[in-house]
């Protein structure tokens, strides 16, 4: 699996407009700040009282959402849920996809120490709430229709 760092990331979508941000991050983690111009597909969800559960409708939402030749740059919180949804899409036909490793807020080891910054640590830019066509129910919407 191709893997970049959350500064590589933003250097990709900043010299070649066509990559694409996937933020795999629940809808609330999405919500309450991500990359700029990102897209917001769950690979799981937040259920309160239960925790995370997986999002049965992942692999539709995305394949409604995004050509199988998209540049994608795929992130979540630290870089697990990202690789994960790197190797379901690469199965379901996706050519070009890459994991953020520290992905929006930075990976650590097993003793709390830093390993990888994520998005947030390098001041790149942030939205929340910026952009209803990247959020996670318009997106699942068109494949209800």
């Amino acid at each position: 699996m191709k893997e970049v760092s959350a500064q590589e990331a933003w250097d990709l979508l900043q010299s070649d407009p066509s990559y694409i941000y996937l933020d795999v991050r629940s809808v609330e983690e999405f919500q309450a700040g991500h990359p700029k111009n990102a897209i917001n597909i769950p690979l799981l969800h937040l259920q309160p009282g239960v925790g995370m559960t997986p999002n049965p409708d992942f692999s539709a939402v995305v394949d409604a959402s995004l050509p199988k030749d998209a540049r994608l740059v795929i992130g979540c919180k630290s870089g697990g849920r990202s690789a994960r949804a790197c190797d379901i899409l690469s199965g379901m036909g996706y050519t070009n996809v890459a994991n953020v490793r520290g992905g929006f807020v930075g990976a650590m080891d097993n003793a709390g120490r830093l390993i990888e910054p994520g998005w947030s640590m390098l001041d790149l830019p942030i939205c929340s709430r910026c952009n209803a066509d990247a959020e996670y129910e318009t997106l699942a919407a068109r494949t209800r229709k």
